[in-house]
């Protein structure tokens, strides 16, 4: 054997309960599990000694946006800080490949709009060494990489490779060609297929998000290509004609797994999300509706205010560049067009809603928005635009979005029916981090509030996503099975607070969350955190083939 781990207290990602035990590697791969003190190491061995840690298999993470983000960051953070050791990106419908080099700037805008990813940072980061998906999947295969990556064919890109952007339904040939596309890109490895419906998705200057002009019957088109070929998951972002009904029948009629999002539990309409569980339980097909561990909470400047666009009026703030949104903000005509829909739209968030970062507006953090509006005399619509005009546009606002129903989220966490996801980890960079949710589930919901199990926990990151997602070989500690492992302390285990660094291309700034109590990670055997510290250089990931 090349490594022993000795004396871990061994939760193996089935379920079942945590046992003392040794772990062998050799290669890439686990040898041998067995009760502690019956593996003896060869002359060669290196010995890792994990008395008083929980051994785990590295964390898995199913829903990321690092399509672009890998193209610059080998070590894809702050992911890789918190115990996961597999990433699946190009979730609902969005991601760099296949593009043709006049459709780049699209694609760009739309990642900037939908997924709040810095223009300048995509610009300067984005080596477009491709045009196909499987070009792409090449450079991702060839590129060093500390942690393993998955990717979906998405539906925007693929719907403006094959439509030149027309906003239309696609003719019967077209919709042939994107199932040639995909069944190209699940056979050199994409992990499936993903599109989105979501009315908010709003892409490059405003416009509607390509795989929004889709019918229904194309999705369906689409599935039937990963049906015909026994292999690729299904990822849909919910909208108009995309719902369980159809998941349901997708995954009946096709026999393939589907996965949604996004399933939230809103405390001001307690209950729901688990109705909606039950409602879907009771259908047909292997569904699987995405959870997030926690609140959906964003820092946004008003030029770039990527949550209002499920509001239909804020289309033309994001059809401008971000240099011209200030100037529409001062116009009367515009905020009198604006203000109700808003005010009404987003009625339950104002009291959620409050100043975060600012230069000159001090007195005004941390207070409820619609409180501070009422003091003045005002709206919270205009006081928002107001204390931005009036800060250079420096002024971030803190806005919980969604998922704060607490006592919820538990329940849903507990519920085996459901997925846990959402961490977004690559998109929305300069507006929140949740690629810490791992750290987050252990120390909060299970040390804390005790709402889980250590073993339950786990399974939801590691044998959950790889029964789901079809992750050969991954998500278990189990002999035969790729080396990709965590020891970390379930005292300590958990997040540091939010920071705000600026080390993106560009310069551009991005929120960034630390773990702690995570002390050893492996990747394919290979050690890439030793001592709660990562280790310099190290590459060992691979490209996950479906």
């Amino acid at each position: 054997m090349d490594l022993l781990l000795r004396r871990a207290s061994l939760i193996d990602g089935s379920g079942g309960p945590a046992r003392a035990a040794d772990v062998a590697v050799d290669g890439d791969r686990i040898s041998a599990v067995r009760a502690c003190g019956e593996l003896a190491p060869g002359p060669g061995t290196e010995v890792v000694d994990l008395a008083g840690l929980t051994l785990a298999p590295g964390f898995i993470d199913v829903h990321t946006h690092y399509d672009a983000q890998i193209l610059w960051d080998a070590d894809l953070t702050p992911s890789s800080w918190h115990g996961v050791t597999s990433v699946v990106m190009g979730n609902c419908g969005f991601g760099v490949a296949p593009t043709l080099p006049e459709h780049r700037d699209i694609i760009v805008r739309t990642l900037e709009n939908v997924e709040g990813m810095s223009l300048e940072a995509l610009e300067a980061g984005i080596d477009w060494c491709f045009e196909t998906f499987p070009e792409y999947l090449a450079a991702i295969d060839q590129r060093p990489k500390r942690l393993n990556m998955g990717a979906f064919i998405g539906h925007s890109p693929l719907r403006l490779f094959v439509t030149g952007g027309e906003e239309r339904p696609a003719t019967p040939g077209e919709v042939e060609t994107m199932c040639r596309i995909v069944r190209e890109a699940i056979a050199v490895g994409a992990i499936g297929f993903s599109t989105s419906r979501q009315p908010a998705h709003q892409g490059a200057y405003g416009r509607p998000v390509p795989s929004r002009y889709a019918e229904p019957d194309e999705v369906y088109a689409i599935a039937s290509v990963l049906g015909e070929l026994g292999k690729g998951i299904l990822q849909v972002s919910i909208g108009p004609g995309m719902f369980v009904d159809q998941f349901s029948e997708i995954a009946e009629r096709y026999g393939v797994p589907v996965t949604w999002t996004a399933l939230m539990a809103r405390a001001d309409k307690p209950g729901a999300a688990l109705r909606m569980v039950e409602r879907g339980g009771l259908l047909p097909g292997e569904v699987y509706p995405q959870i997030a561990c926690r609140p959906i909470v964003m820092q946004i400047s008003m030029s770039d205010p990527v949550p209002f666009a499920e509001i239909d009026v804020w289309k033309d703030v994001l059809a401008r560049p971000r240099a011209e949104r200030a100037g529409l903000y001062r116009d009367a005509g515009w905020r009198e067009r604006a203000r109700a829909a808003t005010l009404d739209g987003w009625s339950h968030r104002w009291p959620k809603t409050s100043v975060e970062e600012t230069r000159v507006h001090h007195d005004a953090i941390g207070i409820p928005l619609d409180r501070l509006a009422s003091d003045r005399g005002t709206t919270p619509f205009d006081l928002m635009l107001d204390l931005a005009l009036s800060d250079d546009m420096a002024t971030r606002f803190r806005i919980v979005l969604d998922n704060d129903g607490d006592d919820e989220v538990g329940e849903l966490l507990a519920d085996k029916r459901t997925l846990l996801g959402l961490s977004d980890a690559g998109a929305h960079a300069s507006q929140l981090c949740d690629a810490c949710y791992s750290t987050h589930l252990l120390g909060h919901w299970v040390r804390e509030r005790k709402a889980l199990t250590l073993e339950h926990a786990v399974w939801r990151l590691t044998g959950h996503p790889h029964q789901a997602f079809r992750i050969a070989d991954r998500g278990l500690v189990r002999e035969g099975f790729h080396a990709d492992l965590v020891a970390f302390d379930p005292e300590t285990v958990g997040t540091t607070p939010v920071e705000r660094v600026h080390d993106q291309p560009g310069g551009a700034d991005r929120l960034i969350v630390r773990s702690t109590g995570v002390e050893h990670m492996w990747v394919n055997g290979v050690a890439t955190r030793a001592g709660g510290e990562d280790v310099a250089g190290a590459a060992p990931g691979r490209l996950l083939r479906g």
